[in-house]
């Protein structure tokens, strides 16, 4: 709006200078320095909030970069700011680095930056970076830990059942047990460490590319227990826009024709509407 104005403050000026009940309305040069003043501190945040709303692949592991380049670039002082500017890119930046400043959401960033192939340790403190190792070593441990409970589990079920019929041998049989016999057991917390130093040597991708898709397709297989935590931290969204597009589409559904409309229905109309 306010860019909007200073746009076509000349046409402003004419049109409200023609009536003599409007003149007083006309914009003084105080009036345009505090609106230019506050469309330079405000103006670089339109695009980075547009951006932070999308729905494809904008996770939560966004917010450390993001924060970062308002801190050192985007809201940084510059040279010919107005007082009132630099008061406002101050105020915007304490507001935004005290949103995020408990221990709790400041690990939960640096993780979920750490998981992201475009970022990893690029935006996380040197300091930091063991406490974050040490957390997802201890999370994929859990993990592993209740994946070996449920498979011992599910070949308890499976051997107090008893064969409807014995199977006969194949050769390849054989050859399947002797290698099961003389398999070496291999350390979990070696095997978890080596993954997190794979993971941390193998290059970056581009800042455009999907991360999803980048665990989803070969480093699945490359680091199976990585993209695990991956799927578990990156599902998360940067804001709070799409749960609102849902909330909107939802009361636009039910509305008061519709009022009595099934919660299962709901569910499904509002999956064909955000999916189709």
């Amino acid at each position: 709006m306010i860019s909007r104005i200073l746009e076509q403050q000349k046409a402003l000026h004419e049109v409200l200078s023609e009536d003599r009940n409007t003149r007083h309305l006309i914009l003084g040069y105080q009036d345009l320095d505090v609106l230019e003043s506050v469309s330079k501190a405000l103006g670089p945040l339109l695009e980075f909030t547009d951006a932070l709303s999308e729905e494809d692949y904008i996770s939560v592991s966004h917010i450390k970069p993001v924060l970062s380049l308002f801190n050192t670039t985007i809201l940084a002082p510059e040279e010919g700011d107005t007082d009132m500017t630099k008061s406002l890119k101050k105020k915007i930046l304490e507001y935004l680095n005290s949103k995020y400043e408990e221990r709790v959401t400041q690990e939960l960033l640096d993780v979920a930056s750490f998981l992201d192939p475009r970022y990893k340790t690029q935006y996380i403190s040197v300091n930091d970076v063991p406490i974050i190792k040490a957390r997802l070593v201890s999370e994929m441990k859990m993990m592993e830990h209740k994946h070996s409970v449920e498979c011992r589990e599910t070949r308890v079920e499976e051997v107090s059942t008893p064969p409807t019929k014995k199977a006969k041998k194949s050769l390849g049989s054989f050859f399947k047990r002797s290698t099961t016999s003389a398999t070496v057991p291999i350390d979990p917390t070696a095997a978890i460490e080596a993954e997190l130093s794979a993971y941390i040597q193998s290059p970056t991708i581009d800042n455009d590319e999907d991360p999803l898709l980048w665990w989803r397709l070969t480093h699945k297989v490359n680091f199976p227990q990585l993209s695990n935590m991956a799927r578990k931290y990156l599902c998360m969204q940067a804001t709070s826009s799409p749960s609102e597009r849902i909330f909107s589409a939802s009361g636009n559904i039910v509305s008061c024709q519709r009022s009595c409309l099934k919660p299962d229905m709901v569910n499904k109309l509002v999956f064909l509407a955000k999916n189709l």
